[in-house]
């Protein structure tokens, strides 16, 4: 009769537990994404392998020959990695300078297919650094060359998403680090396949005032990541932003992209610290 019981009590916290597992995820309204750089020495199967009891369902920041991976865990790629050439396509040197723009077209010409046949939605891009170069000259470049991509980009139904960064700290001279040089420069393109990854650790950084710029240019942005403030590490209160209720804004916009974890962890046990920081983000 005792085993009975305990059985039977073994079965009730068993079954509760499942039911809240199924409460947290039906009421959670954020898709979850993490970038692969910042678990280095996690191989990639094995996080894949960890993703779905985390509660990820996207690894990004990966190219074409990861992408299989992803999928044969059921996961996708919510941000494409970039495509480069000769040098050309990543931070520093990219579309603000016209004399990039024929090798970054042809470049990205032949990557926006193979994304959108992975099924995926993000490809990444980037402005370039200043070099000396005026911010409305820089925009207008940019503009010009990501004019040249639109029709291939809203063929396959592919968005182009230039990262906003910080130049204070980790990026020094990067021209898009301000979110309304970022929005002024869409409204140039003037397509809705272009769009902003607003990165809320670099441009709490860059101009603070998180939450509000969210509300404001939220049309503009198909893509977030996280980070603590300072030193990019985990997202808890270790450090200044507080993460509920930046995401509860995000939120509240209407959201329906990913938010990307995208912090360092500084803890021994980095798929704890991941744990955790999409946990505090599930609002």
């Amino acid at each position: 009769m005792t085993l009975t019981r305990r059985s039977a009590l073994a079965a009730t916290v068993a079954i509760g537990a499942s039911l809240s597992r199924r409460l947290t995820a039906a009421g959670n309204s954020v898709n979850h994404s993490v970038c692969k750089w910042c678990y280095a020495k996690t191989p990639l199967e094995t996080l894949c392998q960890s993703a779905k009891d985390i509660g990820l369902s996207s690894i990004e920041l990966l190219g074409p020959s990861d992408w299989p991976m992803l999928q044969k865990y059921g996961l996708t790629c919510a941000m494409a990695t970039n495509p480069t050439v000769d040098g050309l396509g990543g931070i520093t040197k990219a579309f603000n300078r016209i004399e990039h723009h024929d090798k970054l077209v042809a470049a990205y010409e032949d990557y926006i297919p193979k994304a959108a046949a992975a099924g995926l939605k993000n490809v990444i891009c980037f402005s370039g650094n200043r070099d000396g170069m005026p911010d409305e000259k820089g925009m207008e470049n940019c503009a010009i060359g990501l004019k040249r991509l639109m029709p291939i980009a809203e063929k396959h139904k592919i968005t182009l998403v230039m990262e906003l960064l910080n130049s204070k700290v980790n990026h020094p001279d990067y021209m898009c680090d301000h979110t309304e040089w970022g929005v002024a420069m869409c409204k140039k393109v003037g397509s809705e396949n272009i769009k902003l990854l607003y990165d809320i650790y670099h441009m709490q950084i860059m101009e603070g005032d998180v939450i509000a710029t969210i509300k404001k240019h939220n049309p503009y942005i198909a893509h977030y990541h996280t980070g603590g403030v300072p030193g990019r590490h985990e997202i808890d209160d270790s450090q200044e932003l507080y993460y509920p209720a930046i995401v509860k804004a995000i939120v509240e916009t209407g959201f329906k992209g990913f938010v990307g974890q995208e912090f360092v962890p500084a803890r021994p046990d980095a798929l704890a610290s991941l744990k955790q920081g999409v946990q505090i983000c599930n609002v």
